[in-house]
């Protein structure tokens, strides 16, 4: 009669590589929060988090990626500083950006679950998986601050302002995403 082990040992280390490789891209995010430059005329913060959410999914893919915005969003609920400039808290995440936050769990996915699927394999399609993913953060971001500046405004004060940093970040993330691929 053969037993069979509950917690094989290559088991609990690929258990562990992941969890760890989560806690990075959670901490990555956390980091690229905290330098946030505040524009006087919106609301929304000049911060890295569009690039750290799009690498977690493109680099994790859909579960780990996810999971990782997932903890960030909770750990902000649970009042610790980890939004922009050190925010934190329900009522934040209820305020003008609370869209963009939605976006973050929702850009991981589908980012992500481009990845699982090959996008991350050439330039061009790594390209468009990462503005995929930035639309995603786009979407509930700028539907949401339409109900605290009105839809007329929320165009120039929640996209026009930071589309030339979105296409820095990307222009820097697609060709970092294909390293990383070839270092794996």
């Amino acid at each position: 009669m053969s037993r069979t082990r509950i917690l094989q040992p290559a088991r609990v280390t690929q258990w562990m590589e992941e969890l760890a490789l989560t806690a990075l891209a959670n901490i990555s995010l956390v980091l690229s929060a905290q330098t946030a430059v505040r524009l006087p005329f919106t609301p929304v913060p000049i911060t890295a988090q569009t690039l750290a959410v799009l690498m977690a999914g493109a680099l994790l893919g859909r579960r780990r990626g996810t999971l990782a915005v997932l903890a960030y969003l909770a750990e902000g609920a649970a009042g610790l500083p980890v939004f922009a400039g050190g925010a934190a808290g329900l009522p934040y995440m209820l305020g003008p950006t609370g869209g963009y936050l939605a976006g973050f769990l929702l850009a991981a996915f589908v980012t992500g679950w481009l990845k699982d699927r090959g996008w991350d394999c050439r330039p061009l399609s790594a390209l468009g998986m990462l503005a995929l993913g930035n639309l995603a953060i786009y979407l509930p971001g700028l539907l949401w601050l339409a109900r605290f500046v009105g839809p007329e405004k929320a165009l120039s004060l929640g996209l026009f302002p930071f589309l030339i940093g979105d296409v820095l970040k990307l222009a820097l993330g697609a060709p970092a995403l294909l390293l990383a691929r070839r270092w794996r």
